[in-house]
């Protein structure tokens, strides 16, 4: 069982664990969860990950050599403290470093982004669809915007640890003000809450993007047709920057905006309209993992 892949999957709420027997058969020997508990702070997340990992080696009766962890932020590559996270009391704390002292092992840190990309490259669609494929971009678009490099079945994080951060590149002054501090970020436009606050501003009343998608299926409601118009166009024209710098042989997209089907098909024109060139070939794949693919792709980070 030498072969055996730890990872953790942290979460804003929720902990998860998980040992497989190896890249080549991801069977879960034993999969569990702790609540993060972030509001008692720091160092309570610190022993909660401790918690979890003596809990996945009492239930697998393994020892780990090494753990990988996805991360909400990312670990700064020069002054190695965490960066641009949503569970706030992570940044700037050396959060790979305290692990390791705490545990007395190896830790190697990604996006959660990023473990989405690795897992749907070695364990998912890619693998099923393209498996020769030598560049992935994972997209993750749900509450926010993500995405995630994957060259010659590695993860790319880049010189300043955000590579893939496509979701604060600028596209439209529509969007407004973003957490970030800048103006009309991906985020602010084709997010859900944004896709949300879009259909409000067109109608007045709120309700969820579920509601808003199962509308425009019913072509019950012309605000809902015009906020699935917004999120294609601006798709095709985001993805696009994406495609002209880096013209992956793969994009995968997850999260729940993602598993809107219009994107695969209307968004995919509007990829057409905006590349520089005369033709999309580059597939737009739904992820296979679904919720897994935090804590495998975690896991994969040690393979």
């Amino acid at each position: 069982m030498t072969k055996a892949l730890w990872g953790l999957d942290l979460g804003g709420t929720k902990i998860e664990g998980v040992v497989l027997e190896s890249l080549d058969n991801p069977t879960p020997i034993v999969r569990t969860r702790v609540d993060t508990e972030a509001s008692k702070g720091y160092d309570h997340i610190i022993e909660q990950i401790g918690w979890l990992v003596k809990d996945l080696e009492k239930q697998s009766g393994l020892k780990p050599s090494a753990i990988g962890m996805g991360t909400p932020g990312v670990l700064d590559p020069t002054l190695q403290t965490m960066k641009n996270s949503n569970t706030t009391v992570l940044n700037g704390m050396p959060l790979q470093k305290d692990l390791q002292e705490r545990l007395g092992l190896p830790f190697v840190l990604a996006n959660d982004a990023n473990c989405f990309a690795l897992a749907e490259t070695h364990l998912g669609i890619v693998k099923q669809k393209a498996p020769n494929a030598r560049m992935v971009f994972g997209i993750i678009m749900g509450t926010g915007v993500g995405g995630g490099i994957v060259v010659n079945g590695k993860i790319w994080d880049g010189r300043h640890g955000i590579g893939g951060e496509w979701g604060h590149n600028f596209l439209d002054e529509s969007g407004g003000r973003c957490y970030c501090g800048k103006t009309g970020c991906v985020e602010t436009v084709i997010s859900g809450p944004a896709l949300e606050r879009y259909y409000s501003s067109l109608t007045g009343t709120h309700i969820k993007l579920k509601e808003i998608a199962s509308r425009h299926r019913e072509g019950s409601d012309p605000a809902a047709d015009k906020t699935i118009e917004r999120l294609c166009h601006f798709f095709g024209k985001s993805v696009s920057v994406i495609t002209n710098l880096l013209d992956p042989d793969v994009i995968v997209v997850g999260g729940g905006v993602g598993n809107m089907d219009d994107i695969y098909t209307k968004g995919l024109d509007a990829l057409g309209q905006f590349i520089f060139n005369n033709r999309v070939e580059v597939p737009l794949l739904k992820p296979s993992l679904g919720d897994s693919a935090g804590v495998f792709g975690a896991a994969a980070l040690v393979a």
